[in-house]
């Protein structure tokens, strides 16, 4: 149980740093030039998207879905509510600043963009037939297969 959350926590923290790392490139690199920390913006979403495609990918391969999802949304989880209150805290803003619009809208892209980065990692296993369910069919058939018909008496 314990390296389930040990999981959990580091790609929690992994996604936060993604996030802490974007901030301080806007806060230093272009802090008067909102197209630039647009962008910086634009390419965090994207990193933290590939993170947790690969995430997914690998172990979409390994277990069943049932067990690594909840793993994936709890930490999708803390990473959104560290990069939502904490986040703005550590280059010296309040995270409620731009007003209920501007949080919402933050919740609304941090989870548009971990979703799709779910949704591309298992649609890859899944289109390249090395998810587990896949590959558990794979064996039945297989198994099937090799077993001679029995005749039935009557």
């Amino acid at each position: 149980m314990r390296d389930r959350w040990q999981s959990i926590g580091v790609l929690a923290g992994a996604l936060f740093a993604v996030n802490v790392a974007a901030r301080l490139v806007t806060r230093f690199a272009f802090d008067e030039e909102p197209v630039a920390a647009d962008r910086v913006s634009l390419a965090m979403f994207l990193v933290i998207g590939v993170i947790l495609a690969v995430v997914t990918f690998g172990r979409a391969r390994r277990t069943p879905v049932a067990l690594w999802g909840g793993d994936l949304a709890a930490a999708v989880g803390a990473a959104m509510l560290l990069t939502v209150l904490v986040g703005p805290l550590l280059v010296g803003n309040n995270p409620f600043a731009g007003g209920a619009g501007t949080f919402f809208a933050q919740l609304g892209l941090y989870l548009l963009a971990t979703g799709a980065g779910v949704l591309v990692g298992y649609l890859i296993a899944t289109a390249l037939g090395v998810d587990y369910r896949s590959q558990q069919l794979k064996r039945y058939a297989e198994g099937q297969s090799v077993k001679p018909r029995r005749p039935v008496r009557r």
